[in-house]
C-alpha cells in the first residue's frame, strides 16, 4: 500500500493542476492587461494578422516560476 501513497498525491496534484487551468480558462478573458502588455508583437495587414504574446508570456513564466519554487522547496 505504500507504493499507492505516491500514485495517490501524483493524482491529487493533477487535479489540482487541472483546476487551476480551468479557471484560468474561464477568467482570462476578463483580465484587463493579459495579452496588451508592452512587448506583445501584434501585426494587422489586409487579411493577415499575427499576435505573438512576448510580454504576456515572459511575466506568465515569471509568475509560474516563483510559485513553483515555494511549492516544490525542499
Amino acid at each position: 500500500m505504500q507504493e499507492l501513497s505516491g500514485l495517490g498525491k501524483f493524482l491529487i496534484l493533477f487535479g489540482v493542476i487541472v483546476i487551476l487551468i480551468g479557471l484560468l480558462l474561464t477568467f482570462l478573458p476578463k483580465i484587463p492587461f493579459i495579452g496588451k502588455l508592452p512587448g506583445d508583437i501584434y501585426i494587422k495587414k489586409d487579411n493577415f494578422t499575427f499576435y505573438f504574446p512576448l510580454g504576456t508570456s515572459i511575466l506568465l513564466s515569471i509568475l509560474l516560476t516563483l510559485l513553483l519554487n515555494l511549492l516544490f522547496r525542499k
